[in-house]
């Protein structure tokens, strides 16, 4: 079973049904969870062999109504949360500088149903200043800020100034090369293959677009009440993007609602109550 999977199934059980009632917002745990998911692989940091480093203190920004609504929670939530990534390290073979800790902070500039997820690498050491917040990188929704690293606890090994050789892009301070998967090999110039996923089928992307939606006549058809006839539109390029079409319910892209984004790999699509995992790698 999935980290996600048991997740959801921890969660349904807390409170009696109490987080049924309040995740009727259009912030879903699930969502949180993936995004914290990514934070983690984004901002994976190989020092050896052995070891690769994430972080382990995050943030979760909501827009002031989901905030109000789930504050009372938030000590139940952020320790499932937390004990989601833990898992998700343990299968990963991730390893932390510090105890595991989620936040819920409220964001005036978010829409209801909109997140961000912020995320440091503290050292359990009492002593450890926190570091002042990095520069945004730019990308919007979850995983799109990111702090630098907190110095090493005396005895362990020191933070490599440049990625180690074989390293994995994407750590702090170094961008995530466009199509590579974390601990994926470095791209070796091939021809970049594309490719969704839906309910685990793998639907390849064989042409420069792919029509979604429900109707015969789209590339990929997706049996969802929710979703329009001529739903949404993938490109595949440098980078692919995803368009709607002028969709009845719109389609949300890493936990965003949007009208347009950029597609990265892994990628989660929302459209209807439908979700789909973009795909893309070398070779």
């Amino acid at each position: 079973m999935g980290v996600l999977k048991k997740f959801e199934q921890r969660l349904e059980g807390l409170v009696n049904g109490t987080f049924a009632k309040v995740f009727k917002s259009e912030v879903q745990p699930v969502e949180i969870a993936g995004a914290l998911q990514r934070e983690c692989d984004n901002n994976a940091t190989i020092w050896n062999r052995e070891r690769t480093v994430v972080p382990n203190d995050f943030i979760v920004e909501l827009s002031a109504p989901d905030y109000e609504r789930l504050s009372p929670y938030s000590g139940q939530l952020g320790d499932e949360l937390a004990g989601m990534v833990r898992d998700y390290a343990k299968q990963q073979r991730y390893t932390f500088m510090g105890p595991i800790k989620v936040h819920l902070e409220k964001a005036d500039d978010l829409d209801t149903g909109l997140y961000r997820v912020r995320s440091r690498t503290l050292a359990s050491s009492t002593s450890q200043q926190a570091p002042a917040p990095a520069a945004p990188s730019g990308r919007q929704g979850p995983g799109g800020y990111g702090y630098p690293p907190a110095a090493a606890p005396a005895g362990a090994p020191p933070m490599p100034s440049a990625p180690p050789p074989g390293g994995r892009p994407g750590g702090y301070g170094y961008p995530q090369s466009a199509g590579q998967r974390p601990g994926a090999a470095p791209a070796s110039g091939g021809r970049t293959r594309h490719w969704i996923e839906i309910n685990g089928t793998r639907h390849q992307i064989s042409r420069p677009t792919l029509v979604l939606g429900r109707s015969t006549e789209a590339d990929v058809r997706i049996d969802d009440p929710g979703v329009s006839r001529r739903h949404c539109e993938i490109r595949t390029g440098t980078p692919s993007t995803i368009q709607d079409l002028g969709s009845t319910n719109g389609i949300v892209v890493d936990g965003q609602h949007t009208t347009r984004a950029t597609l990265r790999d892994g990628s989660r699509i929302v459209v209807g109550s439908t979700t789909i995992i973009y795909r893309q790698a070398e070779g």
